[in-house]
């Protein structure tokens, strides 16, 4: 029978062993614990280049923000855009890609790529949602600007090295497993040594009343005679020694090699568990493909591009100079805006062109073409708008930036059409295919055309109001008044599609708009030798004088837009925007 002493000895040393074990526990999550962050840096062999990526399967490795610290010579800058931007930008030019992190969480892995020595400077880049700059050195945060896939790129100004001194900072994926179930184990343990004293006590107790039971029953069978017995030699060699229990020494001896071992496995299981190191050369699910369907820019970029057109083309209009249009505007518009400052400059009652707004963004129409050219549209009214105008915005490669390509006003009565939110992006449409649509876009451009030539065109009712749209009886108008009064000369009119100048965006309802350009020829040849042709100031600038006895030819540009109902509609096209401007007249 176990003593007092002896049980008590036990259960302190349960309580002891449980108080270990709880120790162990609460070690895990506190002096223990693993280090909440782990730094990883460039090796510091690594071969400079002109250009820097920080891949987005790195920067998405962890979850929580991850925070770079960039060292370099100079002025750097960090740009942020969408991966496929980021290589599209990067091109044939020499750099670094940051593309993972080694097993032992010390080191970033860097994949080099030979080419071009140089690259521009990738500031002031349209196709970076953010920039940050830095000078000797940088801490950088990085958060995502929105949903999907991002990349990084460092540079100088693409002539000198890109900055490569690198560390990256991420959130400690390490986990404590061991901690909760080490802390409620060492409770049990804990529990069972307070116990096993009053336990023992009470199964010594049963035993005593067992054992008195037993011995007057003994003594009641008549009749018998019990012979003893010998006990083996041997079993005395394995008999408990007196005052002791060979069950509760077992106790604490199991309960002590348990937690030996747990608390010799702690510091295993408090290092972090080193996530996967990612793989150059396997592309992560999100970075094949993620981009497809994306919009080209966000809408913060989208306003950021229309501010830096409004005010480029602020000043060129005040200037009345044209080459201050170089890097902002383009095609139609240029051609447009300058033949606009050279009238003025020579007629100064003459009309400028509308102003170009940034302000009260009404729509945007962002489409989700991501190879290039790309194009946006945007509805904007602001000081000088008498009524919103839809620009065309066009970026042609992915080193150059967005140039407005067309302005047109909005026709009096007339509603923008629906497009998907800006987030989600529209779908672009090749001018030729009408799959969905009742026309495609350069057929709908084409009746136009037709109906702005011809008064009693057999299209006629393809497009709403017909003759009474405010832009096409006008342009009628003018045409039939000018046969009217020039009673001495014959005239022929023509408005031509430029087809390689059109733009279709899919809208919500399934329809689409195009947007294009005309070219709007206007000739006139005298009837009888003699007669002459008298232009008006405007065109006389172009033409060199007013008077012509053998002919004249006055050129337009005409910005419009149309919309296309889907196919199976009954609706017929609407002519939503338009406007012409003169861009060139001569004798013949």
């Amino acid at each position: 029978m176990i003593g007092d002493p002896v049980r008590l000895k036990t259960a302190a040393l349960l309580v002891l062993l449980g108080l270990l074990t709880m120790l162990a526990g609460i070690g895990q999550l506190t002096f223990w614990a693993p280090s909440e962050t782990v730094t990883a840096s460039v090796p510091s062999d690594t071969k400079a280049a002109p250009l820097t990526v920080i891949d987005q399967k790195l920067i998405a490795l962890h979850e929580g923000p991850v925070k770079i610290k960039i060292q370099g010579e100079g002025n750097f800058i960090v740009a942020t855009g969408r991966p496929d931007d980021v290589n599209a930008w990067v091109g044939k030019t020499a750099h670094n890609t940051v593309t993972g992190v080694s097993q032992d969480q010390k080191s970033l892995e860097v994949s080099p790529a030979d080419g071009e020595a140089t690259a521009p400077s990738p500031a002031g880049s349209d196709l970076w949602v953010n920039t940050e700059d830095g000078n000797g050195e940088l801490d950088y945060t990085w958060n995502p600007p929105a949903g999907g896939d991002w990349s990084l790129l460092l540079a100088s100004d693409g002539t000198k090295p890109a900055p490569s001194s690198i560390s990256m900072t991420f959130p400690n994926n390490a986990t404590t497993p061991w901690a909760v179930p080490l802390i409620v184990l060492g409770i049990i343990i804990i529990l069972a040594g307070a116990a096993l004293p009053f336990v023992a006590k009470a199964l010594s107790n049963r035993r005593k009343d067992g054992d008195n039971n037993g011995g007057s029953g003994a003594g009641s069978d008549e009749g018998t005679t019990a012979l003893p017995v010998q006990p083996a030699a041997d079993d005395a060699a394995h008999r408990p020694a007196k005052g002791t229990d060979g069950s509760a020494l077992r106790i604490p001896a199991v309960a002590a090699a348990l937690v030996a071992v747990l608390v010799g496995g702690t510091a295993v299981a408090a290092q972090a568990t080193p996530a996967p190191a990612t793989n150059s050369g396997t592309p992560s699910p999100s970075a094949s493909g993620a981009a497809g369907g994306q919009p080209v820019m966000l809408e913060s970029q989208l306003q950021r591009i229309l501010e830096q057109v409004a005010s480029t083309v602020d000043a060129a209009d005040a200037a009345k100079d044209a080459a201050k249009l170089a890097p902002r505007v383009d095609k139609m518009e240029l051609q447009v805006r300058t033949a606009n400052y050279k009238i003025r400059t020579a007629v100064s009652a003459y009309e400028p062109r509308m102003p170009v707004r940034a302000t009260k963004l009404q729509s945007s129409v962002i489409s989700t073409k991501r190879d290039w050219p790309r194009t946006v549209f945007a509805l904007t009214q602001g000081d000088g708008n008498v009524v919103p105008q839809v620009l065309t915005l066009v970026q042609l490669s992915p080193r150059e930036n967005y140039k407005l390509w067309g302005t047109a006003p909005l026709q009096p009565g007339t509603n923008f059409p629906s497009f998907p939110v800006p987030r989600d992006g529209t779908k672009p449409a090749a001018a030729d295919d009408k799959t969905g649509l009742a026309y495609s876009g350069n057929e709908a451009l084409g009746i136009l055309g037709e109906m702005l030539t011809t008064p009693d065109s057999p299209n006629r009712s393809k497009l709403a109001d017909g003759q009474s749209s405010p832009y096409i009886a006008g342009a009628l108008a003018y045409q039939a008044d000018t046969v009217k009064n020039g009673t001495s000369a014959n005239f022929k009119f023509a408005h031509t599609p430029v087809t390689n100048q059109t733009v279709v965006l899919r809208t919500a309802d399934g329809g689409a708009l195009v947007v294009g350009r005309l070219d709007f020829s206007f000739e006139g040849t005298p009837k009888a030798a003699g007669d002459k042709l008298v232009l008006e100031d405007d065109s006389a600038v172009f033409a060199g004088g007013k008077e012509t006895t053998t002919g004249m030819s006055l050129n337009f540009a005409e910005s419009v837009a149309v919309y296309i109902p889907p196919a199976g509609s009954s609706d017929p096209m609407k002519l939503v925007a338009a406007t012409r401007g003169l861009v060139g007249a001569s004798f013949k």
